[in-house]
């Protein structure tokens, strides 16, 4: 598990309570090219994936222009402080960036009935 770089100045991580103490190493563009799956994961921010992610992300195009991720498998998780948070178009806006890349992406079908119910909030969607 890695983190993506942050892209607040620290003076205003600081003041505004970031966590920076975080023990996940920071990811590279370089590391993804060595991984065989890839799973993003990142908080809900307006209904679409945080600006950090998305930072990162646009810096991935020389691994698209060469096609190092075509055909590895993809997968995104995302969470908000409320049922109706935006996850779903947060997932979209994940997933929009791994099928650019060729990659296969992987996640919950419709068998995966837990998820189904809707007595109590579980979140995600197939």
């Amino acid at each position: 598990m890695k983190r993506v770089p942050e892209t607040v100045p620290e003076d205003i991580a600081r003041t505004t309570h970031f966590k920076l103490d975080q023990l996940a190493p920071v990811a590279t563009i370089a590391d993804l090219e060595r991984y065989d799956a890839i799973i993003v994961g990142t908080g809900t921010r307006f209904g679409r994936l945080s600006s950090q992610m998305a930072a990162f992300l646009d810096q991935a195009g020389g691994l698209w222009a060469k096609d190092a991720l075509n055909g590895k498998i993809g997968g995104a998780f995302t969470s908000s402080a409320s049922q109706h948070g935006g996850n779903e178009t947060t997932l979209f806006s994940i997933l929009t960036n791994l099928l650019h890349f060729g990659m296969t992406i992987v996640g919950l079908d419709y068998g995966h009935t837990e998820q189904m119910g809707h007595e109590t909030v579980v979140g995600g969607a197939p």
